[in-house]
């Protein structure tokens, strides 16, 4: 593919943006015919993808006109931290103690090895952090591993908080803590890494996945991108089993303490506290915007009662002097 030609056909504009946004309408609107409820939460994804979308971009192009690995770094510690506050903010229905460090710190101790191991010998790039390689690599292993995490540590403490009584009956029976969650943890490790191993099945020949269309497009060969879509595969489902086993574990080992006590204390069902906090300060505007529109009617409300007792007095002058 010549490069000039792939260099055009991908030059977009906003207008190629919004156009491609009008499927999002469409998609709203149906999901408002259909009584879907899904429609608002589609419409702020789509915003969210626009801005942050936006923003990296413009981080990126300085990233990528530096060329300085601590950048190259540094860009690499923030994907880990936005995606360990995605995964424990909005995605998590439920959190243990000390969720935060330890998703961040299994997100960081399987993106940052598998990237550096794979693209520097499976990919074979010298040196490895080069930017327009590594930071992109990092960012699909972060995508990746949020949904493995969700999947397992949600199964986990459904399974803990809602039937606690299993957990309970195989300590009573003298199970230890390990025998007691290991169908739990086998479990919720199965389904976090399912979705990966059915993707992995239908690539290729159902379905052609971003990264081999996009180096297709860039301009590299067929063959090519279809072996480089092979290692970003194997590379994502590694780092998935890797974050899923050691947040798994960490979050038994909090809910189920090393007396062997099934500890519902520890885990949170409530909003977090964003989002309580959020909800408290709309509250408090809502109110405070309420007492003056109550305000504003009763001074009104005063004002023209007082216009109507004045003109009925005068009514009331006017004609007994008549």
């Amino acid at each position: 593919m010549d490069p000039g030609a792939g260099d055009s056909s991908t030059h977009l504009t906003w207008g190629n943006v919004g156009l491609a946004f009008s499927f999002i309408l469409l998609d709203g609107i149906l999901s408002t015919s259909f009584g879907l409820g899904v429609g608002s939460s589609l419409l702020t994804a789509a915003v969210r993808c626009v801005v942050q979308l936006s923003v990296v971009a413009l981080i990126l192009q300085k990233v990528f006109e530096t060329n300085n690995p601590w950048a190259v770094a540094g860009m690499a510690c923030l994907l880990n931290l936005m995606g360990t506050a995605e995964t424990v903010i909005n995605k998590s229905k439920k959190r243990y103690d000390y969720m935060f460090p330890s998703v961040l710190f299994a997100m960081l101790g399987s993106t940052i090895p598998v990237s550096i191991i794979g693209i520097r010998f499976a990919m074979d790039v010298q040196p490895f952090w080069k930017p327009e390689q590594y930071i992109p690599v990092v960012g699909m292993l972060c995508g990746a591993t949020i949904s493995g995490i969700v999947v397992s540590v949600s199964y986990v403490l459904k399974e803990v908080y809602d039937n606690r009584d299993k957990v309970e009956m195989y300590l009573a029976f003298g199970a230890s803590r390990f025998e007691a969650c290991k169908p739990i943890a086998r479990d919720a490790l199965r389904l976090a890494l399912t979705p990966n191993i059915n993707q992995m099945s239908v690539i290729g020949i159902i379905a052609i996945p971003g990264m081999m269309t996009g180096a297709i497009l860039g301009g590299s060969s067929v063959e090519q991108a279809a072996r480089l879509q092979m290692v970003i595969m194997f590379m994502i489902s590694s780092c998935t089993a890797l974050s899923s086993i050691v947040t798994t574990i960490l979050a038994l080992g909090v809910v189920v303490d090393n007396e062997h006590r099934v500890r519902s204390d520890r885990i949170d069902t409530r909003p977090h506290a964003v989002y309580r906090a959020r909800n408290w300060l709309v509250g408090k505007v809502v109110g405070a915007v309420e007492g003056a529109a109550s305000s504003v009617v009763g001074g009104a409300k005063r004002l023209l009662g007082r216009h109507d007792s004045e003109d009925a007095g005068s009514d009331e002058r006017t004609r007994l002097l008549g």
